[in-house]
């Protein structure tokens, strides 16, 4: 399916009307169903979607494992079709996203822990971020995608665009997954800003560096902070703003 269209517009620049054509970015409905029954449904851009289905069942906890995630029945038409063909469902996720999945304790600390480590020289980390940055080509062609990939801090090993930035991020995921890439010490890196969402899809799978070209929210900062994650944002040519554990960061 195309992930974009070229349409007739008119763009104005000052006095002069011109009639161009321009690419626009697709939108398309995703719809999950389980035993007949509606799961849930999210708009997305029609590519990677094994990809996405799989980061998204898995990082949302909805299904325990990769089998279960990949046992899908996937139809093209006007809605993407997928229907789950496992039994193995944990229950209804939380289609709000909030904080997905983190736990909370009574005094206000977030219960997850890093487990994986990582060391790595800041000018590589730069390095990267530029490739990935390179990478991101249906943005700089319609203005309109997000992008997100999977990184061992000298090469991209998994990348992907939506129009979503949560489903960029599945996409990302749901590849390494798919390609028995494991996360322990690798780092996510991400166009969009940065939430708490966005952390907790990181923390599910023990990633222990996050790095953004935007901006992290106030909470998203905390629960870095307290999960002990690595959380940069503003990677932009030579400088960055590493806001949580920069002992992972080295010169």
């Amino acid at each position: 399916m195309d992930v974009y269209r070229r349409i007739k517009i008119t763009k104005n620049r000052g006095d002069e009307y011109l009639d161009v054509v321009d690419p626009v970015a697709v939108e398309t409905k995703v719809r999950i169903t389980a035993k007949g029954k509606d799961l849930l449904s999210l708009s997305c851009t029609p590519s990677m979607v094994r990809e996405l289905i799989t980061g998204l069942l898995l990082t949302e906890n909805i299904v325990p494992d990769a089998a279960s995630a990949s046992a899908v029945s996937i139809q093209y038409g006007k809605e993407i079709s997928v229907e789950l063909l496992t039994d193995a469902i944990n229950g209804r996720p939380d289609l709000s996203r909030s904080l997905g999945g983190i736990t909370v304790s009574r005094e206000g600390t977030f219960q997850k822990k890093i487990q994986g480590d990582i060391s790595l020289p800041a000018i590589s980390l730069k390095s990267v971020f530029r490739e990935f940055l390179n990478r991101s080509e249906l943005f700089r062609l319609t203005g309109c995608f997000h992008s997100a990939a999977v990184s061992d801090g000298q090469q991209i090993l998994a990348f992907a665009e939506d129009i979503g930035r949560h489903n960029a991020v599945d996409k990302a995921i749901g590849y390494a997954v798919l390609n028995n890439i494991p996360f322990e010490g690798l780092i996510m890196l991400v166009s969009c800003r940065v939430s708490s969402d966005i952390i907790s899809k990181c923390l599910r799978w023990d990633i222990p560096v996050l790095a953004s070209r935007a901006a992290p929210t106030e909470l998203s900062i905390r629960i870095a902070e307290e999960s002990g994650m690595t959380l940069i944002g503003f990677v932009r040519g030579d400088s960055m703003n590493i806001y949580t554990h920069p002992q992972r960061i080295r010169a």
